[in-house]
């Protein structure tokens, strides 16, 4: 039996080369068992035609198939199912059965419910996404990282490919964190201090674990990273909400039971304040006045497109009390999860053991392929490039807010991504989001954010790394017109 060409067609969505796209093709419909062994395929005449293609493009495909035991060829009578393919398993449909498990009992520890800011899917579908962290496919340089990942698809680095580090890390990436990026940033660091992580979150949650018990307490920032917040509470520490002003966390009001400060000196998270010289040798002395460690997100340090960013805070410590996050995946692109632990020794050593209990270590190849990226300059010329268009959508967007009159009270001194925004008293941000979104708006509520019952809802994060410059006037005229009817949004 033959299989109709007419079973095959193109997608213009597809990810990949002609060939391969063929070879998924084919491949799929031998494991979903609609084509079946011994049943013939189109010739590759008929099917580039077909197609529309290139008849080599088909025979290559075929070839890769047949190397690979899907497909077998028979002289001159053309290509056919392996019988050595796959089979699909036969089985009969289970009949669903009810559920008499009391979930409500039986789960120990709930995780779900926390302070989430869900972003649409399809974000980029939208013509105002004025969100925040989001990959500008016109900057990314995906043709280099995509030579880095072939070329850590290597022979000479089968190892890091296909190696269980168990608990260790890329040797390459880890140097290069230590000779260029912490260098930077006025850190130095041996290898034994430094752990790679799957982002900036994941670190945040392994020093939450390793520091903290019942008994302890967290000094956090008000408002804050929201997802820190959940961290901090599926840990079941005690937590210390403390204000930020204009210039970030203020020392002397961390309580004095505070074991753990966490901290954004560099661009505080939501505000964007950033912590001048003083307070953060403040912070220091606070901090050795009550024993107490620091953990420091060196949040958007990268995105510095006014001055030259200030030294971080861990490069200022002399008693190892500072605990330091980086990541790769505001910068690089946040699907790539790939951030970064220094600190003491001993710590890293506890939270080597703890991330090696849980995941082992971040994928190899991925880590290889970062290693390159960094190492070859390509890194550096994407973080220019970032900066240029963030300084002009910058300039673009505080043009149109001033405009409209519409209230700043956080923009970052040195740069940054996004603006800190208050609506009049009374006005629910939650509800403004959901009518924006209809007319193609996207903006962040800023209740997530807070600590607290009674949080507010008047404030909300306009974020320019995503939106096309040309677009944000109108955009910003558009929230600024539904904020006008602020009678509905209370």
């Amino acid at each position: 039996m033959a299989i109709s060409v007419e079973t095959f067609f193109l997608n213009p969505q597809f990810q990949g080369t002609l060939q391969s796209q063929i070879q998924q093709m084919i491949a799929e419909g031998i494991l979903s068992g609609r084509f079946r062994r011994g049943e013939r395929l189109p010739s590759t005449r008929k099917l580039a035609s077909h197609l529309g293609i290139s008849r080599i493009t088909v025979t290559l495909a075929y070839t890769e198939l047949l190397a690979n035991d899907y497909l077998s060829s028979r002289g001159r009578s053309g290509y056919y199912v392996s019988e050595n393919a796959p089979v699909p398993p036969s089985f009969k449909p289970v009949q669903r059965r009810e559920d008499r498990v009391d979930w409500t009992r039986a789960i120990g520890r709930h995780y779900s419910g926390g302070n989430t800011h869900e972003k649409p899917h399809d974000w980029a579908q939208y013509k105002y996404p004025f969100i925040y962290g989001q990959t500008d496919p016109t900057l990314f340089d995906h043709a280099n990282w995509r030579l880095c990942a072939l070329q850590a698809l290597g022979q000479k680095d089968f190892s890091s490919l296909t190696t269980d580090y168990y608990d260790q890390d890329d040797p390459r990436l880890v140097e290069f964190i230590a000779r260029n990026t912490l260098p930077r940033r006025g850190i130095l660091a041996r290898p034994e201090e430094i752990l790679i992580t799957l982002g900036a979150q994941n670190a945040l949650w392994l020093a939450a674990q390793v520091l903290l018990t019942q008994r302890r307490t967290a000094a956090i920032e008000d408002p804050c990273y929201h997802a820190l917040h959940d961290i901090l509470s599926q840990s079941r520490c005690h937590l210390a909400p403390v204000p930020v002003d204009r210039d970030g966390l203020p020392p002397d009001a961390i309580p004095p039971e505070a074991d753990v400060v966490f901290t954004t000196p560099s661009h505080q998270c939501p505000t964007t304040a950033t912590m001048p010289m003083s307070r953060r040798h403040e912070l220091l002395r606070k901090a050795r006045e009550l024993d107490a460690l620091i953990v420091e997100d060196d949040y958007e340090f990268e995105m510095s497109f006014r001055d030259a960013p200030s030294p971080a805070l861990k490069s200022l410590d002399t008693d190892g009390r500072v605990i330091y996050v980086g990541s790769f995946s505001k910068s690089i692109f946040p699907g790539l999860r790939l951030g970064y632990l220094v600190g003491s020794e001993a710590f890293i050593r506890e939270a080597r053991a703890l991330r090696g209990s849980v995941l082992r270590h971040p994928p190899g190849h991925i880590q290889r392929t970062a290693a390159y990226f960094l190492s070859l300059g390509h890194y550096d010329a994407l973080i220019r490039r970032i900066r240029e268009a963030l300084r002009e959508r910058s300039e673009v967007m505080r043009e149109a807010l001033d405009h409209h009159q519409m209230e700043v009270v956080g923009q970052g001194v040195h740069g940054g991504s996004s603006f800190w925004m208050r609506a009049d008293d009374g006005v629910d941000t939650e509800k403004l989001a959901l009518h924006l979104r209809a007319q193609g708006v996207l903006i962040e509520p800023g209740r997530v954010f807070f600590n607290g019952t009674n949080r507010p809802r008047n404030y909300y994060r306009l974020a320019y790394s995503s939106i096309p410059v040309r677009r944000i006037p109108d955009g910003v005229a558009r929230i600024a017109n539904a904020l006008k009817a602020s009678d509905e949004w209370m």
